[in-house]
C-alpha cells in the first residue's frame, strides 16, 4: 500500500463526492427538455463525476481512483437510507410539508438500488479503460483516453441504470429516447471539457510530482488498497 501523501487528493475526493450527492439527490428525480432533447436534469452535473474519475486515474492512478469510487458509493447508499427514512416518518400534527419531502427525497428501492448499481460499474469500467488505455499510448493522446474511457463508463451507466429503474413504469419509446439523450449528453460533456481536462491533469501532475502507470496494479474493485 502506498503511504504517499498527496496535496489536492483528499480536495479532489470531496468534491466528486459532492457532485456525485447532488446529481443524483436533486436531479435524478425530474425529467426535462431543452431543444428537442428530453433528458434527466441530473445528467447536466453528473457527467464532472466522470471527469474527476478521468483526472484521477490519470495522475493518482487506477488504485487511489478506486477508493474514491468507494467512498462515492457509500455517501450513495448512507443518503438513499437517510432519504428512506427521512420520508418513512410521519409527520407531526399540522406539519404540511409531507408531500414536498416525498417527492424530492421519495426515491424507489429501485431507482436507488439502480443508480447504486450503475455508478459502481460505471466508474469502474471508465477507470480501467482509462489505466489501460493510458499503458497502451504510453501516456500519449490525453484527449483520446478521456472520451474513449467515458464513452465505454457512460454506456455501462445507461444501459444498467434506465432498464432497471424504469422499465415497465415508463413508455418504452421515451425510456429509449431519454437514454440516448442521456448518453449524448454526458459523452458531449467529457469533448467539451477536454481543455479543462488537459488544464487540470497538467496542473496537479506539476503540483504532486506524479505520473501514474498502472503497470503493476491489481485491477479487482474489491480493494482498498493504493
Amino acid at each position: 500500500m502506498s503511504t504517499r501523501q498527496y496535496r489536492y487528493y483528499d480536495l479532489i475526493m470531496a468534491a466528486f463526492v459532492c457532485v456525485l450527492l447532488c446529481a443524483n439527490l436533486i436531479g435524478v428525480s425530474k425529467i426535462t427538455e431543452v431543444g428537442g432533447f428530453t433528458f434527466g436534469a441530473g445528467n447536466l452535473f453528473f457527467p464532472i463525476s466522470y471527469l474527476f474519475g478521468d483526472v484521477l486515474t490519470e495522475v493518482y492512478g487506477y488504485a487511489h481512483s478506486r477508493r474514491v469510487v468507494w467512498a462515492g458509493f457509500g455517501a450513495l447508499a448512507f443518503a438513499s437510507l437517510m432519504s428512506a427514512i427521512i420520508v418513512a416518518l410521519p409527520p407531526a400534527p399540522g406539519w404540511s410539508g409531507q408531500e414536498t419531502i416525498s417527492a424530492a427525497f421519495g426515491s424507489t428501492w429501485r431507482i436507488a438500488g439502480s443508480s447504486l448499481i450503475a455508478y459502481w460499474c460505471g466508474e469502474f469500467a471508465n477507470s480501467f479503460t482509462l489505466a489501460k488505455l493510458k499503458i497502451k499510448t504510453d501516456g500519449r493522446f490525453l484527449w483520446m483516453r478521456t472520451i474513449g474511457s467515458t464513452i465505454v463508463g457512460e454506456s455501462v451507466d445507461t444501459l444498467i441504470f434506465y432498464p432497471l429503474a424504469f422499465y415497465g413504469r415508463w413508455d418504452n419509446a421515451l425510456l429509449a429516447k431519454v437514454m440516448v439523450a442521456n448518453y449524448c449528453i454526458k459523452v458531449g460533456w467529457e469533448v467539451v471539457a477536454t481543455p479543462l481536462t488537459y488544464a487540470v491533469v497538467g496542473f496537479l501532475k506539476r503540483a504532486e510530482h506524479e505520473d501514474h502507470y498502472d503497470r503493476d496494479t491489481n485491477f479487482t474493485p474489491f480493494s482498498l488498497d493504493t
